[in-house]
């Protein structure tokens, strides 16, 4: 078991060896705070990562051809080290994102469930016997490991979406090239130490980094890898129309899990209490810096302000500070351009005849919880993702109005509806154009077993379960002639 590295000083994983860029360059990552180094690490070149994919490539066949029982014990040992390592994981995420130890702790204990559910799949890779017209030929779907899978993970639930960018690959006896966030490398990382010190075979789980100036090169390095069969990329939806394009030239099949502005409907027969407690959670989680974070609250009218009042007063009492001083719920954000896009979302929404509930503009990456209430069409806010704590509430008639501002978006990731006649919810739940819809549950949750993904601008392809054992594999058409067969010539 090896020991801890420095954050200051971190390294690569390449067929199973510690190692730094090829010319030595580093980059550094610093806390959005107080501007002080958290993390330094190697700045990989291009033929780093191609070292990267031949590492994995070269692994690929012995672990494909590994028993499911003995990948499912290397998986689960993983998520034992990645359990054991919380008290790290919440010192490299208050330092490089300024997350809260809510936040890391939540995110590590969903990361190791997501290992330990990997491993629970590696016997659920199944095909199936398909009838032939042909006499006697046995015909049959079978299900195989693709080969090199890539996984680019972000910053903002930097464990979970690391772990899922690479723990059912790995079940399905693929190899993978994890490339990590420069925004969090020691966090991403951290990941990598698990998987390694879980003892899987060297080459199976590649790890590089790389500074901000050379992310498009080294990624575009990676997809056109002929070694690399699948790519899996979370991010903005910026960033995946351009990884999208890649893949495209490439012939590269990829799953995207892209930006989302996630519409939380309170519906007039709605319990008040189970909504303000679902929609604060999934507005201000992580100061809202999460895909699935509630960025549309679309309240009936006739129950609006008595809704409105309980929430800006939940809202106004969520502790704000840095998360190395002690608990909070809402840390850091990310940097200074989300605090100014945020400003500017405020500026905008009041300028056009919101009204503010709480919070309001910042000067530091401390942002408070912030309700800007009637929001309209006309103002930023109703269209653009703020991914922080600012969150607009649009008042509507009735339910045909709030299914038509849900889908009144390019995106269509999460939702969710508060309703006491679930009848009602499943009805307006089945007209939202979104890839998950949760009835009196936040926008924001997640569970390694369930199909995740999003629809339109949001992205496409599934994480998850069986779901994912169909993106990250092969479906091959394979027959068995048992019985002399006649030909026409």
């Amino acid at each position: 078991m090896q020991a801890q590295q420095d954050p200051k000083a971190l390294t690569m994983l390449i067929a199973g060896k510690r190692v730094g860029a090829t010319h030595g360059a580093t980059f550094e990552r610093r806390n959005p705070l107080d501007g002080e180094v958290a993390s330094r690490a190697p700045a990989a070149t291009v033929d780093d990562a191609r070292a990267a994919v031949r590492a994995a490539w070269d692994a690929f066949p012995a672990w494909s051809n590994t028993g499911p029982g003995e990948r499912r014990a290397l998986l689960m040992k993983a998520a034992d080290r990645l359990e054991a390592k919380i008290e790290a994981f919440q010192a490299a995420m208050a330092a490089e994102t300024g997350a809260s130890g809510l936040w890391a702790g939540f995110n590590v204990h969903l990361a190791a469930q997501g290992l330990r559910e990997a491993a629970a799949m590696t016997t659920q890779i199944a095909g199936e016997i398909i009838p032939s017209d042909v006499p006697g030929s046995l015909a049959m779907g079978v299900r195989q490991a693709a080969g090199v899978v890539l996984g680019i993970a972000p910053w903002n639930a930097p464990v979970i979406l690391g772990v899922r960018s690479l723990a059912l690959p790995l079940a399905c006896g693929n190899t993978v090239v994890f490339k990590g966030s420069e925004l969090c490398p020691a966090t991403h990382g951290l990941i990598a130490d698990a998987l390694d010190e879980a003892g899987l075979p060297p080459g199976v789980v590649n790890f590089i980094t790389n500074a901000p100036k050379d992310a498009g090169a080294i990624v575009e390095a990676l997809i056109a890898a002929p070694a690399v069969r699948r790519v899996n990329f979370t991010g903005s939806t910026r960033v995946g129309r351009i990884i999208a394009t890649l893949c495209a030239e490439h012939l590269k099949p990829a799953v995207l899990e892209l930006g989302g502005k996630a519409p939380c409907l309170v519906l007039d027969d709605a319990d008040l209490d189970a909504a303000v407690n679902g929609v604060a959670f999934g507005a201000f989680a992580n100061s809202g810096q999460i895909c699935m974070s509630t960025e549309r609250i679309v309240v009936a009218e006739s129950i609006a302000d008595a809704f409105v009042d309980k929430l800006a007063a939940k809202a106004r009492a969520l502790p704000l500070g840095d998360p190395r001083d002690g608990p909070v719920v809402l840390g850091s954000v990310i940097d200074m351009a989300t605090v100014a896009r945020c400003n500017a979302l405020i500026d905008d929404a009041l300028a056009k005849g919101a009204t503010l509930l709480c919070g309001g503009r910042a000067d530091t990456t401390l942002m408070p919880a912030t309700l800007l209430d009637h929001v309209t069409p006309d103002m930023q806010i109703y269209r653009e993702e703020s991914f922080g704590p600012v969150k607009g509430i649009v008042r509507v008639k009735d339910d045909e109005a709030a299914i038509a501002c849900a889908n009144d978006n390019a995106y269509g990731l999460s939702c969710a509806v508060f309703s006491r006649d679930i009848a009602r919810a499943m009805g307006v739940a089945k007209r939202i154009e979104s890839g998950i819809c949760h009835i009196n549950g936040p926008t924001v949750h997640d569970e390694a077993q369930m199909p995740f993904g999003g629809v339109k601008s949001s992205g496409w392809g599934r994480f998850g379960g069986k779901a994912g054992i169909h993106e990250f594999t092969e479906l091959r058409w394979m027959t068995v002639q048992t019985t002399p067969r006649h030909y026409p010539f």
